[in-house]
């Protein structure tokens, strides 16, 4: 079931408040708290300007949102950070601000750009990829307007193009502001679009009310002072028109709604124009605006007033031509007190759309689209919610003192750093970081240390270590670490920025040791795609493991997938699918199979578990299909579990060079408590990832605990 619905446009001027309007309506019906959200506005809140869609859903549902947590940036903002090539950031910013909202309600309408700014290709292009990290289902709102149904079917199929490459899941689209001429020849040929599919199509009515400004905006903008009809400012303006030719001509071009621009000595027009609203014979203007800064002549007002007639008269300084540029920028907005333009716009949508049939839609859609961003902002959200502590044992290292400040910035986790606190604290000044809230340990003079020692001796006695081969082990930081893991100082470790993976390993097995039950220790990666999480096992530990031993690999990684909220299907890989190839390999992952098989039906009867099986036939519906037709995992597999580590290691590394998946690991699995090995060259986001991961294991290892 989705909880969210992102609205996207073709371009400027859909119509896609007014679209909003009716999807707020229908959901309201249904749904207890519907929440409105815009991931990016258009707007300068450092001259107090606001977006007037979140004042319009706001103001008109009374939301009780506050306005600063209805939006995710500014278009400013987001121009900014994505020419400095920091993309990620955007999207980070939005989910943070997405989901603190959407834990508030039970579903959330989101609205994309206006189109409005000065790349109309970096907004489609933003708010597909906003969608996306949502996991929001796409509802399109397509713009006719003056355009004929040709034009009107390219720019739909070509964003309808667009968002389906971009990975977003079109489940409706709506063309607004149809001539009803073109309405049910569109229709039909938006159904014959390969693109459309089986979404859901509409076509609305054009409306000149619902696009037509009020004379209150137009005043607004032209900073006009009101001279008489104060009354009538919520008029309509459908057109304007400058009276620039002599009275005769000007009044053959007189038309309902039309706006009257006029230097203020025409009296002549102005007199006309008042006449023309007592006359059935002719079209009555909807105002008139007198530039120059002139005001009629008082014998003339005299006779005006005198007339008794509600037309608006609206003075300005600037000259004619000035006014009907400004004027002809003038872009309506649906007010929240306008409830006649908001009744109108709900009307024709009902009127327009199989609001049941829609609401189905929305509410049953599910996307099963997992992007980076979205894995780690779970990920980072389950450590936040149960704090853990993690010991970082490379303490001295930059990219650790940088990712610690981060950590704890976001509430993930509490640490504790190793080193000389006395040099770390310096560093981390002559670095701008704030790491008050860290702990910091030098192992050499803690009053741990001796402590530790006589443990790890009565841990390794049976292996001939004396008290000074134990006091050795506890000078190395990651022993030390190890040791604090052991004891319950810490809940985790992370280590590895500048130690081998051996180096970080052996600690575990010889203190920590392996889970009841486990015979082997191995890992796996969380390989983030742009459309899904998959879990690939074992890359880094066990260089060929027996058929016991994979079968193993296998259930471990498939609890670890589930962990961390990846669906297991479990997928032994060969290079044959099937009963199709013979050899040693493949009867080794073969018989892998029939053990994981046979231990899970025990343990986890529900388990998808398919072996030996091709990369593509795992991973490709098509390629399934075809070489395992039967088969449950066949071309949906989330857990890949590699024969042997030279496969897995290059395969990973291969994927996440070729296609730009990000790579979270190695994670380890089988020990007693959680520690995880950093590749020497980390970044600082994989260092937060994987603390964050660590901690999310200390809160399932205790939990399995807690049932025994």
């Amino acid at each position: 079931m989705s909880k969210s619905l992102f609205l996207t446009s073709t371009d400027a001027r859909s119509g896609k408040s007014a679209i909003a309007l009716g999807l707020m309506e229908m959901l309201k019906r249904k749904i207890a708290r519907v929440g409105f959200f815009r991931p990016i506005v258009n707007v300068r809140h450092d001259h107090g300007e606001q977006d007037y869609d979140i004042q319009l859903m706001s103001g008109y549902y009374r939301l009780e949102d506050e306005y600063h947590d209805m939006f995710g940036c500014t278009l400013a903002e987001a121009v900014s950070l994505s020419n400095k090539g920091r993309e990620d950031q955007i999207i980070e910013t939005i989910l943070n601000k997405f989901h603190t909202l959407s834990e508030k309600h039970d579903f959330v309408l989101c609205e994309g750009t206006d189109f409005r700014g000065t790349s109309t290709s970096f907004e489609f292009d933003i708010n597909a990829e906003v969608a996306r990290n949502l996991g929001s289902p796409v509802l399109l709102a397509a713009r006719a307007g003056d355009r004929t149904v040709a034009e009107t079917l390219d720019a739909t199929e070509l964003a309808l193009d667009s968002l389906t490459d971009l990975g977003c899941k079109v489940i409706a689209t709506i063309v607004n502001r149809v001539a009803e001429k073109d309405r049910w020849e569109l229709l039909a040929k938006l159904r014959g679009l390969e693109k459309a599919g089986s979404q859901l199509l509409y076509a609305i009515p054009e409306d000149r009310t619902l696009g037509a400004p009020t004379l209150r905006e137009v005043a607004r903008v032209l900073n006009a002072k009101v001279l008489s009809g104060e009354k009538e400012m919520d008029r309509h303006v459908h057109g304007f028109a400058v009276a620039a030719m002599q009275l005769v001509h000007f009044l053959e071009h007189l038309e309902p709604g039309l706006l009257v621009i006029v230097p203020g000595d025409r009296a002549d027009v102005i007199i006309s124009c008042m006449a023309a609203c007592t006359s059935a014979a002719m079209a009555n203007p909807s105002a008139l605006v007198l530039t120059s800064g002139m005001e009629p002549d008082p014998v003339i007002w005299k006779l005006v007033e005198g007339l008794r007639i509600q037309l608006p008269i609206l003075a300005v300084d600037d000259l004619t031509f000035e006014v009907a540029r400004r004027v002809n920028d003038v872009k309506s907005e649906i007010a929240p007190t306008n409830r006649r333009k908001i009744t109108r716009a709900v009307g024709l949508f009902e009127q327009a759309v199989d609001v049941d049939k829609l609401e189905a839609a929305i509410i049953d859609s599910e996307t099963k689209v997992v992007t980076p961003k979205m894995f780690e902002y779970e990920l980072i959200r389950r450590a936040q919610s149960r704090r853990q502590t993690i010991v970082l044992p490379e303490g001295g290292d930059e990219r650790i003192l940088r990712a610690a400040e981060i950590l704890l910035r976001r509430d993930v986790a509490d640490l504790i750093l190793l080193g000389n606190p006395d040099q770390l604290r310096n560093r981390a000044a002559r670095m701008g970081l704030h790491l008050e809230k860290a702990e910091m340990v030098d192992p050499a003079d803690s009053e741990l240390f001796e402590t530790y020692a006589h443990q790890f001796l009565d841990l390794r006695k049976h292996k001939g270590i004396t008290l000074e081969n134990a006091r050795d082990a506890m000078s190395d930081v990651s022993y030390f670490g190890t040791m604090m893991v052991h004891e319950g100082r810490a809940d985790g470790m992370v280590s590895g920025a500048n130690h081998t993976t051996a180096a970080t390993i052996r600690p575990g097995f010889e203190i920590i040791k392996t889970q009841p039950g486990a015979h082997v220790v191995s890992s796996v990666f969380f390989m983030c795609l742009t459309d899904r999480v998959l879990v690939y096992g074992d890359c880094a530990i066990n260089p060929d493991p027996n058929a016991a031993q994979l079968a193993e690999i296998a259930l471990s990684s498939a609890r670890t997938a589930q962990t961390f909220g990846v669906e297991p299907r479990v997928a032994l890989l060969s290079y044959s699918s099937g009963d199709s190839g013979q050899g040693v390999d493949v009867e080794k992952v073969r018989e892998a199979t029939g053990i994981a098989k046979e231990r899970a039906a025990e343990l986890w009867p529900d388990l998808l578990i398919e072996g030996p099986i091709q990369y593509d036939a795992a991973v490709d519906p098509g390629v399934g299909k075809k070489k395992m037709p039967d088969s449950k995992v066949a071309g949906r597999a989330t857990v890949l579990i590699f024969p042997d580590l030279n496969t897995g290691n290059n395969t990973y590394k291969a994927v996440q060079r070729s296609s730009g998946a990000v790579a979270v690991g190695p994670v380890l699995q089988g020990l007693n408590r959680p520690v995880n090995d950093l590749s020497r060259g980390c970044t600082v986001p994989d260092i937060v990832n994987t603390v964050a991961i660590t901690a999310v294991q200390a809160q399932a290892l205790k939990d399995a605990e807690s049932i025994e």
